[in-house]
């Protein structure tokens, strides 16, 4: 028992501490495991944040891709799509254009071969010799009138022309320079009087040789053509100037072609033209470009001359005017169909860039071409819509709609 005691205690006194050492080593052990665990997770953390970064980054950079496709005006349409909306492609090049140029016109009176018939002092019409549609010959009676006016004028005339013949007869040695020249003048001045009031010279000298009713005289046709206007009646009261009667030579007619007013071509005296009135197709020629906007209709006017010697075209008649030219230098046209309005207002047109790829460009436009229009702003070569851009107008138009708000 003395033995065992000492061995015992000296178990525990030895024993005690080992088994206080393993626990602390234990502990120990643990306590670096656990280390060992922060360590890795702080890792997996560090590499999982990196991962989450990285992955955020790659997001924002597709996001980013995205929005850019987006952001461009283009659409991808099938061989189908184009196909059912007659999708035209063309190439641009450069190239001298031969256009024709449209207006509307109207057959006119030619202004400067018309005549319009009017007394010029206040009268009373007693007979007229013409009507409606006749033509008429250089000094052939229109119409005859009666005035008061011309009635005194006569008289006094008839007085003048008599002094005058007994002067010349006397001799101006015997009547003397005084008298001479007085009934020289007096006479000058009263046949001066009544060619101002419109009558003839034969009819003065008709006048002169035998005696007529005083104040009747009768109007001639001052140029051949035809009686355009008549309107009045026999025993009616006219003032001086009042319009009776509207002659024209109607061998050459004017048409006049209107313009907008923003149209900046020009048309030079000479300049041809084709002119189609009811299916028959006339040639002309520009004589003369109004400088003037007409206040009425807004529009510019071309005045051209057509041969009218079959006289088949008369004034009233509507005319369709069509210009030919050709540009001096070669130029990018294209239809005005393939034009478009952006969402801002600007000039676009839609290139394939890429195949069955279209993309809106914009563009500046320059002269009208007839059907096409001068462009800028684009290069030769490019592969455009020329028709059916409408069609891709309105795909992109959808494009630009989330219904999900992405």
């Amino acid at each position: 028992m003395k033995i065992t005691l000492p061995i015992f205690m000296a178990g525990l006194l030895f024993g005690m501490p080992a088994i206080s050492n393993a626990g602390a080593g234990h502990e120990h052990q643990e306590a670096n495991s656990a280390s060992l665990l922060s360590e890795e997770s702080k890792h997996e953390a560090s590499e999982h944040s990196e991962n989450e970064k990285h992955e955020s980054e790659e997001h924002n950079s597709h996001g980013h891709e995205d929005s850019s496709a987006e952001d461009e005006e283009g659409v991808e349409l099938t061989k189908t799509q184009q196909n059912l909306a007659n999708i035209q492609v063309e190439t641009l090049v450069k190239k001298n254009m031969a256009y024709r140029l449209y207006a509307p016109g109207e057959i006119r009176t030619n202004g400067y071969t018309s005549y319009l018939v009017s007394p010029r002092v206040d009268s009373v019409i007693l007979k007229r010799h013409v009507a409606l549609g006749d033509h008429v010959e250089q000094g052939q009676p229109l119409v005859t009138l009666f005035s008061e006016t011309i009635a005194e004028a006569q008289a006094d005339h008839r007085v003048n022309s008599a002094e005058w013949q007994r002067v010349q007869k006397l001799g101006r040695k015997t009547v003397g320079d005084k008298r001479y020249v007085a009934a020289q003048s007096a006479y000058e001045a009263s046949y001066g009087r009544l060619l101002a009031f419109g009558l003839s010279e034969t009819a003065i000298k008709q006048f002169s040789n035998k005696p007529l009713r005083l104040g009747e005289y009768t109007l001639n046709a001052e140029t051949e053509g035809a009686v355009l206007s008549d309107d009045f009646n026999q025993g009616q009261r006219v003032t001086a100037g009042e319009s009776l009667i509207e002659l024209a030579n109607e061998s050459e007619l004017w048409v006049e072609a209107r313009f907008s007013s923003n149209n900046q071509m020009t048309f030079a005296a000479g300049t041809l033209a084709e002119v189609e009135v009811d299916g028959v197709k006339y040639s002309a020629q520009v004589s003369e470009e109004a400088h003037s906007i007409d206040p009425i209709t807004r529009t510019r006017v071309v005045r051209l001359l057509v041969n009218n010697s079959s006289h088949r075209l008369h004034p009233g008649m509507f005319a369709d005017v069509f210009f030919s030219f050709k540009t001096k230098n070669s130029v990018l046209a294209i239809p005005e169909s393939a034009l478009m309005r952006s969402a801002e207002g600007d000039w676009t047109l839609f290139v394939e860039h890429q195949p069955d790829r279209f993309e809106a460009k914009e563009v500046e436009l320059g002269r009208s071409l007839g059907e096409y229009r001068e462009i800028t702003g684009i290069e030769s070569g490019s592969k455009v819509v020329t028709e059916g851009a409408f069609f891709v107008a309105s795909e992109i138009a959808k494009g630009g709609f989330d219904p999900h708000n992405h």
